[in-house]
């Protein structure tokens, strides 16, 4: 079954190993490194070089728009055969916000709600980006439900980085 696996950046070599990923989503500032595992063919990595916040601030890359349609057509080209990783530095609010909006997009007929509740029960440390799930509710036209399903989650609990946890497509 198609999963979205997510986890922080000291987890990603394990992550993709132990689910067989064949896509890797990373989004996280631009200097720092990040090491795309062997088994992920480079053209199945998409590198988003932003970072976590939700205004403008000197010398940081906001999250926009650009962004998020890439991470949306990045997203339709998988082909869902292997399992996708997405990982920001702790695994808590990019790559959250990332990992909504891809179901979202590949489930549109689900509630969004539905997603937020399932996400929220597999981490009690997510906290979607609020920029980046905005954009991919406009972008998908889900007319703020996105936005509001996200803010009905709550903070999370607070910590220094998640513990990878993964949504099935189907679940």
């Amino acid at each position: 079954m198609p999963r979205v696996h997510v986890c922080p950046l000291s987890q990603v070599a394990a992550t993709v190993a132990v689910s067989g990923a064949s896509h890797l989503v990373s989004l996280i500032n631009d200097d720092t490194p990040v090491v795309r595992p062997s088994t992920i063919a480079r053209e199945n990595h998409l590198f988003l070089g932003i970072n976590d916040i939700i205004e403008p601030a000197e010398g940081l890359v906001l999250p926009d728009e650009s962004h998020v349609r890439e991470l949306i057509a990045f997203v339709d080209s998988w082909d869902r055969a292997r399992p996708m990783v997405v990982h920001c530095y702790a695994g808590i609010s990019r790559s959250t916000a990332a990992a909504y909006v891809a179901l979202c997009a590949v489930r549109p007929e689900t509630s969004e709600h539905e997603i937020a509740r399932r996400m929220r029960e597999a981490s009690p440390w997510a906290f979607p980006n609020p920029l980046i799930v905005a954009y991919g509710d406009e972008i998908l036209g889900r007319d703020g439900r996105m936005v509001e399903a996200v803010n009905a989650m709550g903070r999370g609990e607070l910590a220094f980085e998640s513990v990878p946890f993964a949504l099935g497509l189907h679940d």
